[in-house]
Protein backbone atom coordinates (compact mmCIF):
# COMPACT_ATOMS: atom_id res chain seq x y z
CA UNK A 1 0.00 0.00 0.00
CA UNK A 2 2.84 2.39 0.85
CA UNK A 3 4.31 1.78 -2.60
CA UNK A 4 1.01 2.57 -4.29
CA UNK A 5 0.66 5.77 -2.27
CA UNK A 6 4.19 6.77 -3.30
CA UNK A 7 3.15 6.45 -6.95
CA UNK A 8 0.09 8.66 -6.66
CA UNK A 9 1.67 12.17 -6.76
CA UNK A 10 3.44 11.56 -10.09
CA UNK A 11 0.48 9.68 -11.54
CA UNK A 12 -1.97 12.38 -10.49
CA UNK A 13 0.27 14.95 -12.15
CA UNK A 14 0.31 12.85 -15.33
CA UNK A 15 -3.46 12.45 -15.13
CA UNK A 16 -3.75 16.24 -14.92
CA UNK A 17 -1.96 16.54 -18.28
CA UNK A 18 -4.19 13.80 -19.73
CA UNK A 19 -7.36 15.56 -18.56
CA UNK A 20 -6.15 18.93 -19.81
CA UNK A 21 -5.63 17.51 -23.30
CA UNK A 22 -8.97 15.68 -23.08
CA UNK A 23 -11.03 18.75 -22.17
CA UNK A 24 -9.28 21.09 -24.60
CA UNK A 25 -9.81 18.62 -27.45
CA UNK A 26 -13.45 18.13 -26.52
CA UNK A 27 -14.17 21.86 -26.08
CA UNK A 28 -12.82 22.66 -29.53
CA UNK A 29 -13.66 19.60 -31.62
CA UNK A 30 -17.35 19.36 -30.64
CA UNK A 31 -18.36 22.78 -32.07
CA UNK A 32 -15.84 22.62 -34.93
CA UNK A 33 -17.32 19.27 -35.90
CA UNK A 34 -20.76 20.86 -36.26
CA UNK A 35 -19.38 23.57 -38.56
CA UNK A 36 -17.54 20.94 -40.60
CA UNK A 37 -20.68 18.80 -40.87
CA UNK A 38 -22.67 21.75 -42.21
CA UNK A 39 -19.86 22.49 -44.67
CA UNK A 40 -19.84 18.82 -45.66
CA UNK A 41 -23.52 18.90 -46.69
CA UNK A 42 -23.50 22.36 -48.27
CA UNK A 43 -24.50 22.75 -51.91
CA UNK A 44 -21.44 24.97 -52.46
CA UNK A 45 -19.29 22.42 -54.30
CA UNK A 46 -15.76 23.73 -53.59
CA UNK A 47 -16.41 23.76 -49.82
CA UNK A 48 -18.14 20.39 -49.98
CA UNK A 49 -15.23 18.80 -51.86
CA UNK A 50 -12.67 20.37 -49.52
CA UNK A 51 -14.45 18.93 -46.49
CA UNK A 52 -14.67 15.50 -48.08
CA UNK A 53 -10.90 15.57 -48.68
CA UNK A 54 -10.20 16.84 -45.15
CA UNK A 55 -12.33 14.15 -43.52
CA UNK A 56 -10.85 11.45 -45.77
CA UNK A 57 -7.33 12.56 -44.87
CA UNK A 58 -7.76 12.71 -41.09
CA UNK A 59 -9.92 9.59 -40.82
CA UNK A 60 -7.72 7.66 -43.22
CA UNK A 61 -4.38 8.19 -41.46
CA UNK A 62 -3.39 7.19 -37.90
CA UNK A 63 -3.56 9.81 -35.18
CA UNK A 64 -0.02 8.81 -34.20
CA UNK A 65 1.21 9.70 -37.70
CA UNK A 66 -0.59 13.04 -37.49
CA UNK A 67 1.12 13.76 -34.15
CA UNK A 68 4.53 13.04 -35.67
CA UNK A 69 3.77 15.15 -38.74
CA UNK A 70 2.58 18.20 -36.79
CA UNK A 71 5.36 18.12 -34.19
CA UNK A 72 8.33 16.83 -36.19
CA UNK A 73 7.33 17.18 -39.84
CA UNK A 74 6.19 20.80 -39.79
CA UNK A 75 9.31 21.75 -37.85
CA UNK A 76 11.33 20.73 -40.92
CA UNK A 77 9.73 23.57 -42.89
CA UNK A 78 10.02 26.12 -40.09
CA UNK A 79 6.57 25.70 -38.49
CA UNK A 80 7.30 24.84 -34.88
CA UNK A 81 4.93 24.13 -32.00
CA UNK A 82 5.68 23.25 -28.42
CA UNK A 83 4.85 19.66 -27.52
CA UNK A 84 1.51 20.24 -25.86
CA UNK A 85 0.26 22.68 -28.52
CA UNK A 86 1.17 20.17 -31.23
CA UNK A 87 -0.73 17.47 -29.35
CA UNK A 88 -3.84 19.63 -28.98
CA UNK A 89 -3.73 20.62 -32.66
CA UNK A 90 -3.41 17.00 -33.83
CA UNK A 91 -6.21 15.79 -31.58
CA UNK A 92 -8.59 18.61 -32.50
CA UNK A 93 -8.02 18.16 -36.23
CA UNK A 94 -8.46 14.40 -35.95
CA UNK A 95 -11.50 14.30 -33.70
CA UNK A 96 -13.24 17.13 -35.53
CA UNK A 97 -13.16 14.99 -38.68
CA UNK A 98 -14.73 12.01 -36.93
CA UNK A 99 -17.35 14.13 -35.18
CA UNK A 100 -18.19 15.92 -38.44
CA UNK A 101 -19.18 12.61 -40.02
CA UNK A 102 -21.25 11.65 -36.98
CA UNK A 103 -23.04 15.00 -37.06
CA UNK A 104 -23.56 14.78 -40.82
CA UNK A 105 -25.21 11.38 -40.49
CA UNK A 106 -27.39 12.73 -37.69
CA UNK A 107 -28.49 15.77 -39.69
CA UNK A 108 -29.28 13.73 -42.78
CA UNK A 109 -31.32 11.26 -40.70
CA UNK A 110 -33.89 13.97 -39.94
CA UNK A 111 -36.98 13.55 -42.14
CA UNK A 112 -37.51 16.11 -44.93
CA UNK A 113 -40.93 16.79 -43.47
CA UNK A 114 -39.23 18.65 -40.62
CA UNK A 115 -37.77 21.15 -43.08
CA UNK A 116 -41.10 21.49 -44.90
CA UNK A 117 -42.94 22.14 -41.64
CA UNK A 118 -40.38 24.83 -40.77
CA UNK A 119 -40.96 26.48 -44.15
CA UNK A 120 -44.72 26.52 -43.51
CA UNK A 121 -44.10 28.20 -40.15
CA UNK A 122 -41.98 30.84 -41.87
CA UNK A 123 -38.69 29.94 -40.20
CA UNK A 124 -35.44 30.92 -41.87
CA UNK A 125 -32.86 28.25 -42.77
CA UNK A 126 -30.76 29.30 -39.76
CA UNK A 127 -33.74 29.08 -37.41
CA UNK A 128 -34.73 25.72 -38.87
CA UNK A 129 -31.25 24.33 -38.30
CA UNK A 130 -30.72 25.74 -34.78
CA UNK A 131 -34.23 25.30 -33.36
CA UNK A 132 -35.47 22.12 -35.05
CA UNK A 133 -32.76 20.06 -36.78
CA UNK A 134 -29.74 20.34 -34.48
CA UNK A 135 -31.59 19.56 -31.21
CA UNK A 136 -33.01 16.37 -32.74
CA UNK A 137 -29.66 15.54 -34.30
CA UNK A 138 -27.80 15.81 -30.98
CA UNK A 139 -30.20 13.34 -29.37
CA UNK A 140 -29.64 10.82 -32.16
CA UNK A 141 -25.84 11.08 -32.21
CA UNK A 142 -25.21 10.87 -28.46
CA UNK A 143 -24.31 7.12 -28.51
CA UNK A 144 -21.64 7.40 -31.26
CA UNK A 145 -20.31 10.62 -29.72
CA UNK A 146 -20.05 8.78 -26.40
CA UNK A 147 -17.90 6.13 -28.09
CA UNK A 148 -15.64 8.78 -29.61
CA UNK A 149 -15.21 10.54 -26.26
CA UNK A 150 -14.27 7.26 -24.58
CA UNK A 151 -11.74 6.66 -27.37
CA UNK A 152 -10.39 10.16 -26.74
CA UNK A 153 -9.67 9.30 -23.10
CA UNK A 154 -7.59 6.32 -24.22
CA UNK A 155 -5.98 8.03 -27.23
CA UNK A 156 -4.45 10.70 -24.99
CA UNK A 157 -1.85 8.06 -24.12
CA UNK A 158 -0.37 8.54 -27.61
CA UNK A 159 1.20 11.87 -26.69
CA UNK A 160 3.96 10.10 -24.78
CA UNK A 161 5.67 9.56 -28.16
CA UNK A 162 6.49 13.27 -28.41
CA UNK A 163 7.84 13.41 -24.87
CA UNK A 164 4.87 14.67 -22.87
CA UNK A 165 4.63 13.27 -19.34
CA UNK A 166 1.00 12.22 -19.29
CA UNK A 167 -0.38 9.29 -17.32
CA UNK A 168 1.00 6.48 -19.49
CA UNK A 169 4.52 7.94 -19.72
CA UNK A 170 4.65 8.46 -15.94
CA UNK A 171 3.41 4.89 -15.47
CA UNK A 172 6.04 3.44 -17.79
CA UNK A 173 8.80 5.41 -16.06
CA UNK A 174 7.73 4.13 -12.64
CA UNK A 175 7.35 0.54 -13.84
CA UNK A 176 10.81 0.46 -15.46
CA UNK A 177 12.48 2.28 -12.56
CA UNK A 178 11.00 0.02 -9.88
CA UNK A 179 10.84 -3.14 -11.99
CA UNK A 180 7.22 -3.54 -10.92
CA UNK A 181 3.89 -4.26 -12.61
CA UNK A 182 1.95 -2.34 -9.96
CA UNK A 183 2.09 1.06 -11.75
CA UNK A 184 0.33 -0.50 -14.75
CA UNK A 185 -2.49 -1.74 -12.52
CA UNK A 186 -2.86 1.69 -10.92
CA UNK A 187 -2.89 3.34 -14.36
CA UNK A 188 -5.58 0.91 -15.53
CA UNK A 189 -7.72 1.93 -12.56
CA UNK A 190 -7.21 5.61 -13.43
CA UNK A 191 -8.31 5.01 -17.03
CA UNK A 192 -11.30 2.92 -15.93
CA UNK A 193 -12.44 5.70 -13.59
CA UNK A 194 -12.16 8.28 -16.37
CA UNK A 195 -13.97 6.19 -18.98
CA UNK A 196 -16.60 5.15 -16.44
CA UNK A 197 -17.26 8.80 -15.62
CA UNK A 198 -17.69 9.58 -19.32
CA UNK A 199 -20.15 6.68 -19.71
CA UNK A 200 -22.24 7.85 -16.77
CA UNK A 201 -22.25 11.43 -18.03
CA UNK A 202 -23.55 10.38 -21.45
CA UNK A 203 -26.20 8.14 -19.86
CA UNK A 204 -27.38 11.21 -17.96
CA UNK A 205 -27.38 13.27 -21.16
CA UNK A 206 -29.44 10.65 -23.00
CA UNK A 207 -32.02 10.73 -20.19
CA UNK A 208 -32.15 14.52 -20.37
CA UNK A 209 -32.79 14.38 -24.13
CA UNK A 210 -35.54 11.78 -23.85
CA UNK A 211 -38.21 14.43 -24.42
CA UNK A 212 -37.16 14.57 -28.10
CA UNK A 213 -38.54 11.08 -28.71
Amino acid sequence: MDYVLSLLPAMLEGTGVTLKLFFLTLAMSLPIGVVMALARITKFKPLNIFMQLYIWLFRGTPLLLQLFFIYYGLAQVGIKFDRFTAAVLAFVLNYSAYLAEIYRAGIQSIARGQYEAADVLGLTRLQTMTKIILPQMFKRVLPPISNEVINLVKDTALIYVIGISELLRVTKTSAVRDFSFTPWIVAAIFYLVMTGTVQQFFKWLEQRFDYYR
